[in-house]
This record gives structure tokens, sequence and C-alpha cells, in this order.
């Protein structure tokens, strides 16, 4: 490994492979299909799109949960700044951090069938659990065809 990789930060999250047999995250209405027809007005040409795509595919924000899930009683800001820095954008740090009252939740599920303990930010700027005597145990398993992980341990369904 080279030194200049050494004393950077790692990023908080990963890439999951899209390019797999049989693989789909969302892929979208084709644009291919309605780019370059031929008998396309003038006045249309100047709200014609790019073939550039507003989602980020592929993401795996786990590293980020778990990250934000050790800084419970540390400072809201310090966590945030040193976040950004980490991050390709904001957005996931608020599916698991609440910051107004109404959007509190014990549990948030993410994705299909993995749920992690709902976090918020108190009147004093600290980073704090929502309910923390919550507990794998408090998961509903909804079917059993999936695997229902809390906090990434797999949680048994109950026969």
């Amino acid at each position: 490994m080279r030194t200049h990789q050494l004393n950077k930060p790692r990023k908080l999250y990963r890439r999951e492979n899209t390019t797999t047999r049989h693989h789909s995250s969302n892929p979208g209405a084709e644009y291919r299909w309605e780019r370059n027809r031929k008998k396309v007005c003038d006045e249309l040409l100047a709200t014609r799109e790019t073939m550039h795509s507003e989602q980020k595919r592929g993401r795996d924000y786990t590293p980020l949960f778990y990250f934000l899930i050790k800084q419970i009683g540390q400072p809201w800001d310090d966590i945030f700044s040193e976040v950004c820095g980490r991050l390709d954008t904001t957005e996931p740090v608020f599916w698991l951090v609440a910051l107004h009252e109404h959007q509190q939740q014990d549990l948030v599920r993410i994705g299909e069938s993995s749920f992690y303990p709902g976090l918020f930010v108190d009147e004093n700027g600290i980073l704090q659990q929502v309910n923390p005597s919550i507990s794998g145990k408090d998961v509903v398993v909804t079917c059993r065809c999936c695997t229902h992980t809390y906090m990434g341990e797999p949680v048994p369904s109950m026969d």
C-alpha cells in the first residue's frame, strides 16, 4: 500500500457489485429510447436532458451506520463535520439521525430487512439513542424468506 493512502480517512460507504448477473438496483427508465429522435421540434431542444442519472446506485452505507452508533454521546457538530468529509452525500446520515422530535423512531428500517436503532440530537447538541433499551428481540419479522438483521446480527424468526 502506498504511503499517501495510509493517511487518508476511510470512506463511510462501500460500492456494491452491480455488475453481477441478474442484479437490478432500480434501473429506471431507458433514456436511450427517448434520445436522438429525428422528429424533435426546435422548441423542445432546450428542454432535453443529459443522459447522466441523478441516482447513486450501488452504495452500501453500513459503515456509516456503525460509525454513527459508535459515536453516541459525542457532540453532533464534530461527528457531522467528520462524516461530511468521508461521504459522497449527507442524505444517508438523516436516515438514522433525527434532528426534530417528530422524526424520532425507536427502530429504523434500512432496505428490506436491516434494522438499526434510531438516533437523535438532543438540546445540548449531543448524539443520543432514541430508546436505549431496544434490542434485536423488538424487531418484528414480517416474512420467513428474508434474513432480518439488527445491527448486522441475524434476528431469529418467531414460530
